[in-house]
């Protein structure tokens, strides 16, 4: 595809995605954005987040990737905009439309360019102040396929040569080189470890229950054991039994990850609100529904705490070092945490 602009060209184009890995589709993308205007903006989804199976590659990473496909000449038109994951269309939508304005002048003509390959490409719809042009999907495959091949060959230099009718020279290269480094082996078991868990968990939904809990400005959080999110910071939570009740869930997984058992009275005058959170794509592991309690204790000592059961280790985190934690929270927590502490 030629890189000419037409008389007609934008000042901006604007393309959207995860880039997951990045592939020769995406690539077309790209160069249809690069003939539309002169400067191009690549705006990478579910960025400052840990890393998990849908997520293996830090916004970085990718950026590097794409970095990695194009010429010294254009290279110099393209620049990134990372956007975290909110679960909610109209934070993100706003989130992506604010990082455009920063990076455009108030005149530009900006061009949305992208294809839509399925409901996944609804986004697209979500922007009507700019010129929207559509693309034809040039490459059938997608990243997720990408990625199984990638994480699932017994042999990675083995499931690269499986990849690279699909992805250019210079990702291929990236990706041999990432896969020698110690965090290829800490996905590799993720990946694993999330596809186990969904062969043997096979319901169409689960549903959960964590437990916020405040006191003197810091909150509750633990350090997760087992394969998945292995390492990472999360709120106290787990799994509803059978005929018991989302707080009742949460009471009893605080105290079993804890050890925080205080007076059930105590808990009670504490609660400040709860909210589900459902997004379908809130977790790797599959439809995961949470019910999540915010419990404020006021400024008292902080209660002595033990990491337990799930948990490798409880800790008592001030709120002003939440932000500085981002991408050390597993799933979605980050969001939650924002609900109730804004």
């Amino acid at each position: 595809m030629t890189n000419t602009l037409s008389s007609s060209a934008s000042d901006t184009a604007i393309i959207v995605g995860r880039w997951q890995i990045f592939h020769k589709g995406h690539e077309t993308l790209l160069q249809a954005a690069l003939a539309t205007a002169a400067k191009v903006i690549v705006v990478i989804g579910s960025s400052f987040r840990a890393r998990d199976a849908r997520n293996p590659f830090n916004w970085q990473e990718r950026a590097a990737m794409i970095r990695a496909t194009l010429s010294p000449a254009h290279i110099e038109r393209v620049t990134f905009l990372p956007v975290r994951d909110y679960f909610d269309d109209g934070l993100w939508n706003s989130a992506v439309a604010l990082g455009i304005k920063e990076q455009t002048q108030n005149l530009d003509k900006i061009s949305l360019v992208g294809f839509k390959k399925d409901h996944t490409g609804y986004y697209l719809d979500n922007f009507p102040q700019w010129e929207y042009k559509a693309i034809e999907q040039a490459v059938d495959i997608n990243a997720t396929s990408l990625r199984n091949v990638f994480f699932e060959a017994i042999d990675p230099d083995a499931g690269l040569e499986v990849l690279r009718p699909y992805i250019s020279a210079p990702v291929l290269a990236y990706l041999q080189a990432w896969a020698r480094l110690p965090e290829f082996e800490r996905q590799l078991k993720e990946h694993q470890a999330v596809q186990q868990y969904r062969q043997r968990w096979t319901a169409s939904a689960y549903l959960t229950a964590d437990a916020l809990v405040q006191a003197a400005d810091h909150v509750l959080l633990i350090r997760r054991g087992g394969d998945i999110g292995h390492g990472l910071w999360a709120l106290p939570g787990g799994f509803v039994e059978p005929n018991e009740t989302f707080y009742a869930a949460a009471v009893r997984e605080l105290e079993e990850e804890t050890g925080f058992n205080p007076l059930a009275s105590t808990l009670r005058a504490a609660l400040k609100g709860s909210q589900v959170f459902d997004h379908p794509l809130r977790s790797p592991r599959g439809r995961i529904i949470t019910n999540a309690f915010y419990f404020n204790l006021g400024h008292i000592r902080l209660p002595e705490i033990r990491g337990a059961d799930d948990a490798m280790e409880a800790k008592w985190a001030p709120v002003a070092s939440l932000a500085d934690m981002e991408e050390q929270l597993f799933e979605d927590h980050a969001r939650i945490l924002e609900t109730f502490l804004r």
